[in-house]
């Protein structure tokens, strides 16, 4: 799932190519398009042109190539995605429409790396660009073995993963492992058991399912005053 940003058709040919992997996004308004075949009213199989841009940078590309439209409307607002998943059969138009919705679990996860785990520092503070990556490697190490307690306390809670509260199972995942040189070696796959028998204690609230994700940008808070326009005044 990926975000308009990324909207190329060099690189979504490419990522479709060879194997078996398949794309879904979000698409303009202003996309330029043929139906070829209308699976519902909603529903489309439309045939667009490459742009030269992306033949210059893969000359293996056709003139044109097919994807299928959906539109939706959520909320009085339309909005339509694409897709290289053809087949409405397999994979129905409501159910892509609503999967997307997903992709915004990864700017949580982003959060809880910059927030939790890196303490909500602004900077790295390695200084070399191969400390850097060092750095960066290690953050996202330890996020993805947190995901992986995580995820086997979701199993025995008997709930998505998302609903485990990275926040506070962080705190004791880590202070189990921190306090495990006061215990002997062979007491820490009975703890590591506890812990994942007390999951439950971990669980999130189930989310609402009519909340939405608008990208905003959120007011801040200064100590300058806000200028305010007078009428009247040159």
């Amino acid at each position: 799932m990926f975000d308009c940003a990324y909207f190329s058709e060099a690189f979504l040919l490419k990522w479709q190519r060879g194997q078996l992997r398949h794309w879904l996004m979000r698409v303009k308004d202003n996309l330029r398009h043929e139906v070829v075949q209308h699976l519902s009213a909603n529903d489309q199989i439309i045939h667009w042109p490459i742009s030269q841009r992306a033949r210059q940078l893969d000359p293996t590309l056709s003139l044109h190539w097919q994807t299928r439209l959906i539109t939706v409307t959520v909320k009085g607002q339309t909005r339509r995605f694409i897709t290289s998943l053809l087949d409405p059969q397999a994979h129905p138009a409501q159910a892509l429409a609503q999967l997307y919705r997903q992709r915004w679990e990864i700017e949580l996860a982003f959060r809880d790396i910059k927030q939790s785990l890196h303490d909500g520092q602004a900077v790295l503070r390695s200084k070399q660009p191969e400390l850097v990556k060092q750095e960066v490697g290690g953050l996202l190490i330890a996020h993805m073995l947190l995901r992986r307690c995580m995820r086997k306390m979701a199993q025995h809670a008997g709930v998505p993963p998302q609903r485990i509260s990275f926040h506070t199972a962080q705190y004791a995942i880590v202070g189990l492992l921190q306090s495990a040189s006061l215990h002997t070696p062979g007491t820490l796959p009975a703890r590591m058991a506890g812990l994942y028998e007390r999951a439950h204690y971990f669980v999130l609230p189930p989310r609402r399912p009519d909340r939405s994700y608008p990208r905003e940008v959120k007011n801040r808070a200064h100590k300058f005053p806000t200028k305010k326009c007078q009428s009247g005044l040159n």
